[in-house]
């Protein structure tokens, strides 16, 4: 990159730092910045117009193909970019985000975690597993928990700065505190529950997401599009699944509003197997 682009995204960088966005969002804006600057490379980025910036996003969307996603998070990114870097007013097109399809996510029934906790056999991997179904963790917080946000005492644990840079406590299970237990004893990690190469530095969110992917593939599990983040979503639908009302759901999974857990009523099979079909009813008369 040329050296205004460089200062470009080192201003940038700043801004967000203020702003106090997470690691994962100021690492995903540059990167997205980083190709923007790299397709209009014979341009100062201080010289960026709004025309520039919907002829790259409609050459994800159109050339590339991306997904909605990916043009939605460049799309963001380089909004941030004008509105603080060059203090320009930029508004997203909404041409490049038509509305989105409600697509409920897969769920793990309970034959199906168990099964994937019982292969494998890493004692780390395991007992990840088994914390990341009991309390609906995130990927991304599992990797960040500390051991010392394990309260044993309370039966919770805490969730340091989880999505949204809030922190909150979900639900710890007497049988997965004996689980955690020994693992300690046999892996010691220091600091970070789950240790990576080094003892002392937090595990990578992709090493989590390789186990967990390798496991579901042997298992034959993988062509039901389930990932690590199906877990999570498993955890919110077998609590409905018990009884458990939404309102602590959302409390447990950290959701900043109740719709974003009402999709667990969709889910849910219980809910569904104890309606009686009006129809039924009508041939009991």
């Amino acid at each position: 990159m040329t050296a205004a682009a460089v200062a470009a995204l080192e201003t940038t960088s700043q801004y967000l730092a203020i702003g106090h966005y997470s690691a994962s969002t100021i690492r995903n804006y540059l990167t997205e910045l980083r190709y923007f600057f790299c397709y209009h490379s014979d341009t100062d980025p201080m010289l960026f117009t709004e025309a520039m910036t919907m002829d790259y996003l409609l050459y994800l969307s159109k050339t590339l193909q991306r997904s909605r996603v990916k043009c939605r998070l460049a799309a963001y990114s380089i909004s941030f970019f004008f509105k603080h870097t060059l203090k320009k007013e930029y508004l997203i097109p909404g041409v490049i985000f038509p509305r989105k399809n409600t697509v409920l996510p897969p769920v793990m029934n309970t034959d199906e975690i168990a099964a994937l906790i019982n292969h494998i056999k890493n004692i780390k991997h395991r007992t990840l597993v088994v914390l990341l179904y009991s309390a609906g963790l995130r990927v991304s917080e599992i990797a960040a928990l500390k051991i010392t946000d394990i309260d044993s005492k309370a039966m919770r644990i805490k969730v340091v700065q989880g999505k949204g840079g809030k922190d909150r406590f979900t639900i710890l299970s007497q049988q997965v505190l004996l689980e955690l237990r020994a693992y300690y004893l046999i892996c010691r990690p220091e600091v970070y529950l789950f240790n990576g190469a080094t003892k002392g530095r937090p595990i990578s969110v992709r090493n989590i997401q390789h186990s967990i992917h390798k496991a579901l593939l042997q298992l034959g599990l993988q062509s039901k599009n389930y990932s690590v983040h199906t877990i999570r979503h498993s955890f919110a639908t077998h609590l409905l699944d018990n009884g458990t009302d939404l309102f602590t759901i959302k409390e447990l999974m950290g959701h900043a509003q109740l719709q974003t857990t009402m999709q667990y009523l969709h889910l849910t099979s219980r809910r569904v197997s104890n309606i009686t079909n009006p129809f039924d009813a009508l041939n009991k008369k």
